[in-house]
């Protein structure tokens, strides 16, 4: 089979190219993820009135903020799909790097440049191990989940670290004057911007599209599977560790177990967002609105004196019907094509 008919192939599974492009819009998993998110931000208005007050818009978009940042890398690495599973031991690990380095008398710019780096390099050794050595992500990112945990645990232990200049600390807890919106947004709209434009306007993008399609057929088309990989690895590593450095700063504190469970947050609300777990599915709108999603919910039950273990429970459904619904989609998908693919050979 040629590039080109794998390709053509591709393509259909991606799109039913047959139908109106208004019906096609509308019915994207993105579009649909939008319409459930209004849906529950009016449900959560009418039935708790303390969630339409400045004061929870506020907290709702600075509790989200660290879980919309890596989500943007997440959707890209799992689009090619390979996962990272090691995004909320980074959080940790750099959060314990910039209180080690503070605690020390770094500057607070030196330690968090060096938290930063702390993250480039994490990401990269995934991606090396990934790419270099040929190990499946799942495991890759498995093993570096309790590794990097375990040395933020080892350069702080139980220790937390609070003292931080009152600056970067009320820069982070920040607002747009009487609005309620919190200043970390200005900085989630220009991430956002920036990974849509890489990801949806550049061969970069398309590139991460393919390999996700198959690795194979972007291979024989010019992509450089491997190097795009360990790119999104690293991107991911350092923007987990930015992160970290964001939630550091918006608690005051500085503790090795900071993130704890984050990842399963950021995957489930990329997954919710349409991103396909096999790869090759997905769109950074989708992702956005997932993580919105998730957050209402939680807000939500927080108001109504709802436990973060029963939170978590939701978040997990949550992440199984993603999967359950995306992998269903698929495979009805899949089935049409092959019938029309049949059909047409009948013809030929």
């Amino acid at each position: 089979m040629s590039v080109e008919t794998m390709k053509r192939i591709q393509q259909e599974e991606y799109l039913e190219y047959g139908t109106p492009g208004w019906k096609r819009l509308i019915l994207r998993r993105e579009a649909i993820i939008f319409a459930l998110l209004v849906l529950v931000i009016i449900a959560a208005i009418i039935t708790t009135p303390a969630f339409a007050s400045t004061k929870t818009v506020t907290y709702l978009l600075l509790d989200t903020a660290a879980i919309m940042m890596m989500a943007f890398p997440m959707t890209l690495v799992m689009i090619t799909g390979d996962i990272d599973l090691s995004v909320g031991s980074m959080v940790g690990l750099s959060s314990a790097t910039l209180g080690l380095l503070l605690v020390n008398g770094m500057p607070f710019i030196v330690a968090g440049l060096a938290a930063l780096c702390v993250g480039v390099l994490g990401g990269l050794f995934n991606g090396l191990l990934v790419t270099r050595v040929g190990l499946p992500a799942l495991a890759v990112t498995i093993g570096t989940m309790a590794l990097y945990r375990g040395i933020g645990k080892g350069m702080l232990g139980t220790l937390a670290v609070t003292e931080f200049p009152k600056e970067w600390t009320d820069l982070a807890k920040a607002t747009i004057g009487s609005t309620g919106i919190p200043v970390v947004v200005i900085v989630l709209l220009v991430m956002m911007a920036i990974f849509i434009v890489l990801l949806h306007f550049t061969s970069f993008g398309r590139g991460v599209y393919a390999i996700g399609l198959s690795k194979e057929a972007a291979l024989f088309s010019g992509v450089r599977v491997e190097r795009t990989r360990l790119i999104l690895f690293v991107i991911s590593g350092f923007i987990a560790a930015l992160a970290g450095i964001y939630f550091t700063l918006r608690y005051t504190s500085a503790r090795a177990d900071t993130g704890t469970g984050l990842e399963l947050q950021v995957i489930a609300a990329v997954v919710l967002g349409g991103v396909s777990v096999f790869g090759g599915v997905g769109a950074i709108a989708g992702s956005v609105a997932g993580v919105l999603l998730i957050g209402v919910l939680a807000q939500t039950l927080r108001l109504h004196s709802i436990t973060s273990d029963v939170i978590s429970i939701v978040t997990g459904v949550l992440l199984i019907l993603s999967v359950t619904v995306g992998s269903l989609a698929l495979w009805v998908q899949k089935k049409r094509s092959q019938t029309k693919a049949r059909a047409e050979a009948a013809k030929g």
